[in-house]
């Protein structure tokens, strides 16, 4: 896949987090707010979607053991995000907290040389 050489990591990370963190999301709304057709149908899109989390985040031309960190604090970031967009919650002061000290790790894994 020579094509996706060009395309800058940071892209296949955003789409990544978004996938896995939306996929998540549909599968927590399939089991505690829907039965029946529309649970199987909320439960197999989120699968779709952890699938192509999965996918995407491996196409990334970087060493896996590089772009782990970077995704790390990335998710963490997208995780607030669709929390917010799909439950409305807020993080706490904790959470931001801990989130501080997870994006500061996540890019400590990256960028030391």
């Amino acid at each position: 896949m020579k094509f996706l050489q060009g395309v800058h990591p940071i892209v296949f990370l955003l789409i990544a987090t978004a996938l896995e963190v939306t996929g998540d999301a549909l599968i927590r709304l399939s089991i505690y707010n829907h039965t029946g057709t529309i649970r199987a149908l909320f439960m197999f899109c989120g699968a779709c979607l952890l699938f192509g989390y999965g996918f995407s985040l491996n196409l990334a031309p970087v060493a896996f053991g590089k772009i782990v960190g970077l995704y790390i604090a990335t998710l963490f970031v997208m995780w607030q995000v669709i929390s917010y967009v799909t439950f409305r919650t807020l993080p706490s002061p904790s959470v931001l907290t801990g989130g501080l000290f997870i994006v500061t790790g996540g890019l400590i894994v990256t960028f030391w040389k």
